[in-house]
């Protein structure tokens, strides 16, 4: 179980720094962009919340486990 979240957290984390990246270089937010096609304005508090929990996930399980050795 713990493999999955972790596999989960570090998908979302990079999903979080791809868009960053798109940010930076391009000036292009995928976030927004996909939720205007959806038509959800509030859906990008709820993605980018997900993706800081997955950040916030990634970091303690990383420290956590360097530490524990």
């Amino acid at each position: 179980m713990m493999k999955f979240l972790n596999g989960i957290a570090f998908f979302l984390s990079a999903i979080g720094a791809i868009n960053w990246g798109l940010v930076a270089f391009f000036k292009f937010n995928l976030v927004e962009y996909l939720s205007g096609i959806i038509n959800m304005p509030n859906l990008n508090a709820i993605i980018y919340a997900i993706v800081a929990l997955a950040g916030v996930y990634s970091l303690i399980a990383i420290f956590t486990s360097y530490s524990c050795k």
